[in-house]
């Protein structure tokens, strides 16, 4: 399946781009991770045999020297699994600029630039899998979260771009739009949210986080790690440019 591929994933060094990195490694890929976190990135991709780059993707040139490196250790690329992100919440109005801009580059910006560096390697194989960690807010919209709804939304479009562009050369590019999954990110706004509403953390799963969905329970990292694992194989090869929701039934209504 991944077997003697060599796969990228971005935002590495912990939560869900973490597990992806586990468990492509442990199904015989040669995994490239990245983070900003470089320590916590040595450690854990240390701990898998992965290769490794501290980038700051929120910026072209790092996009750039992670390809580069990928391609000058490995000689090409199979699998880009784009995952770094981030979450802000604030109304319109007070949205500061600077955050917005930094959202948009990190989680638009940059598959796009990731997607065209890597584009080459994979035509030239006539094979390549690339996958998106979207969200639910891919296809739907929350209040107070405009940068992350409005990447998510772009994130969305490129998907089904560069799917219909990947085609002919054996290249599938997909979404995955998880509703929450249980991440320390995620770990600590049920601990805030829990305080300021003065409920139990189980009410804020179930009656604030996931409201809109009929399944009350949070994802596990591992479970989107398998979806990546079944997008990269054969059974998923007639699969691309889609939007996957993995929501609990929340867009069903």
């Amino acid at each position: 399946m991944v077997k003697g591929k060599v796969a990228i994933v971005t935002g590495g060094a912990s939560g869900i781009g973490l597990a992806i990195s586990q468990s492509l490694a442990k199904d015989g890929a040669t995994v490239v991770m990245a983070d900003v976190s470089e320590a916590k990135l040595k450690e854990e991709a240390g701990k898998i045999n992965a290769s490794c780059i501290a980038v700051d993707l929120s910026k072209r040139d790092g996009c750039k020297a992670l390809v580069d490196f990928a391609l000058q250790k490995h000689n090409r690329v199979d699998i880009l699994v784009n995952v770094a992100g981030i979450q802000t919440v604030s109304p319109i109005e007070d949205f500061p600029e600077d955050k917005w801009e930094f959202m948009i580059n990190l989680m638009l910006n940059a598959p796009f630039y990731c997607t065209k560096y890597v584009w080459k390697s994979m035509k030239a194989n006539g094979w390549g899998r690339v996958i998106n960690l979207n969200s639910i807010h891919g296809l739907v919209a929350s209040e107070f979260k405009s940068a992350y709804v409005s990447a998510k939304h772009g994130l969305s479009g490129l998907t089904k771009c560069a799917g219909l562009e990947g085609g002919p050369h054996g290249i599938t590019v997909n979404s995955i739009c998880p509703a929450y999954v249980r991440t320390p990110l995620v770990d600590n706004q049920i601990e805030a949210q829990a305080k300021t509403h003065n409920i139990p953390a189980e009410k804020v799963i179930t009656d604030i986080m996931l409201v809109k969905s009929s399944i009350k329970k949070l994802l596990e990292p591992s479970t989107i790690a398998d979806i990546v694992k079944f997008l990269c194989s054969d059974a998923a090869a007639g699969i691309t440019g889609a939007l996957i929701p993995i929501d609990g039934g929340w867009t069903a209504g």
